[in-house]
């Protein structure tokens, strides 16, 4: 893509306020005293001053170092340090101080690992589950190089939330996302839910302004409708450093509310839709319906 299409000053709707709630402080302070990484950080979010004022963060497991070197991620690249096996237990210990009631695991890629990580998802869900009951538990992971048995893993965890990121449109996915591909993804998005038998809410998110037009993003729309995901979340891309992808267009706040009520129309139950929403923003405002919740955590006693 050439630099040259970077829109160099931003827009006034997307100035965010630095904090002065000591709830910012507070949270940072105990990410730091449990040696926790957040993706609120890696990826330079620009919601964290408002959640982290609210006593919410989302964590990034598994290390700060990707295997991959997407074009829109701040996130380093190389080679990944050996798992922390004690950090299921610190991330479980950040949630109960927190209080947390809906909490939000990421993680780098793990190429270098067979199951891409999928198993340490799995035991920071149930380690999670067990120190806080009735908290609900999203986990936004890599596509696993599409290998069932990682997935199924990763699944067993038992979730609430299994979301993965579609990132952008089908024509843009080589240029913007490093390896993936987007029907793999869609794929796996399809696959999650089969293999927890339902019971789970599939969720996907896509960032807008890397050049992307209308009729692409609602193809993708119907694509993740085909594919038995029901949340959406979609926000403005930002260009992280000058050696990431330019910003083609910044889309106005409008723009975005017309496409959450398109979302809606075509299908999702649930759409976040604007130009600071992120897969993981505001995630509490859209709950599994209760009967869901009672099976996943039914399920989850017997095990």
């Amino acid at each position: 893509m050439d630099p040259s299409l970077h829109v160099e000053r931003k827009p006034d709707w997307l100035k965010v306020r630095l904090p002065n709630d000591p709830g910012f402080w507070s949270t940072k302070s105990l990410i730091t005293d449990l040696n926790l990484v957040t993706v609120c950080e890696e990826a330079n979010c620009p919601n964290r001053w408002e959640c982290w004022s609210q006593g919410t963060a989302t964590f990034m497991i598994a290390g700060e170092k990707c295997t991959r070197a997407c074009g829109f991620c701040a996130v380093k690249t190389a080679r990944p340090d050996a798992l922390d096996a004690d950090e299921p237990q610190r991330v479980a210990e950040a949630c109960k101080r927190l209080k947390l009631k809906h909490v939000v695991i990421t993680a780098v890629c793990r190429d270098d690992l067979r199951d891409g990580g999928a198993e340490h998802f799995k035991l920071v869900v149930e380690a999670i589950r067990t120190a806080n009951p009735g908290i609900i538990i999203e986990i936004l992971t890599p596509d696993f190089n599409d290998r069932d048995f990682a997935l199924q893993l990763c699944l067993d965890g038992m979730p609430h939330v299994f979301n993965h990121n579609l990132e952008t449109v089908e024509r843009l996915t080589p240029l913007v996302r490093s390896r993936a591909k987007y029907q793999r993804s869609l794929t796996v998005l399809k696959k999650a839910l089969a293999f927890a038998e339902g019971k789970v809410v599939t969720k996907s998110g896509l960032m807008l302004g890397l050049g992307e037009t209308e009729e692409e993003l609602f193809q993708a729309m119907d694509d993740l409708l085909a594919h038995d995901v029901s949340v959406l979340t979609l926000g403005q891309y930002m260009r992280p450093t000058p050696r990431h992808l330019p910003v083609v267009e910044y889309i106005k706040p409008e723009k975005f509310d017309e496409y959450k009520r398109v979302a809606i129309e075509k299908g999702f139950r649930h759409c976040a839709s604007g130009p600071l929403v992120r897969s993981s923003y505001l995630a509490a405002d859209f709950q599994p319906e209760l009967d869901l919740i009672k099976e996943i955590e039914a399920k989850a006693a017997l095990v």
